[in-house]
């Protein structure tokens, strides 16, 4: 395990290796595993940089972060600039369903509200703005309310039995309870049911899974 000293010393190499980050900015200190970022940065980008570095080294078992961004003359925009930006980028952002995701900038500080289908999604529309100048921080309050329906299940359960060569699922029943969905009917083994389970949960939306199969040997 590696000691505080040594592991300051890692944070503070790869935080110069980081060519986005001016690591004179950035003051590192490590008590116990916890590493405490502090110091004035000239971006939110830079920020974000710094955070990601330091999580990539290994030994750190938590990061405290008090850096500021201290925007220059250059990076300074008003709040309404930074809104119309943002609504651009997240319109240009093809994997960002259009009118799903709503901004609001307050201080050069970026929320992103709204509900989005995938997980992948919400990181897209997050990645998008982050590196927009003037951006001061980003609080990310986009939900995450995919549509189930039994056709959807039905066709992954499908799919992933076809995958693995086993027999067909038109004895699976699949019914839909908002984000709940049940599964009975009967399977030819405990691997088909454990399959059918599995994909089920795969299924964007799904929150519960309640097995009421069967196995008929």
């Amino acid at each position: 395990m590696k000691t505080d000293a040594a592991l300051q010393l890692d944070i503070i190499a790869e935080l110069k290796w980081e060519p986005s980050v001016n690591a004179a900015h950035v003051g590192v200190e490590v008590k116990d595993g916890i590493v405490t970022l502090a110091g004035h940065v000239d971006t939110y980008a830079e920020k974000w940089d710094a955070e990601r570095a330091a999580q990539r080294v290994s030994g750190v078992k938590a990061i405290a972060v008090e850096m500021d961004v201290k925007l220059s003359g250059s990076n300074m925009r008003t709040d309404a600039d930074i809104a119309r930006s943002a609504a651009n980028v997240l319109a240009w952002t093809t994997s960002v369903p259009a009118d799903s995701v709503k901004v609001k900038v307050e201080g050069g500080w970026l929320t992103l509200s709204g509900t989005v289908e995938w997980e992948y999604q919400r990181h897209a529309a997050a990645d998008g703005v982050r590196y927009l100048m003037g951006v001061t921080g980003i609080s990310d309050q986009i939900l995450l309310e995919p549509k189930v329906s039994s056709d959807a299940v039905r066709s992954d359960i499908e799919a992933a039995l076809k995958r693995r060569a086993q027999k067909d699922s038109r004895q699976i029943s699949v019914s839909v309870d908002g984000h709940e969905v049940t599964l009975g009917g009967s399977v030819h083994s405990w691997a088909e049911k454990d399959l059918a389970t599995h994909s089920a949960w795969g299924t964007p939306g799904v929150r519960k899974v309640v097995d009421h199969m069967t196995v008929a040997l």
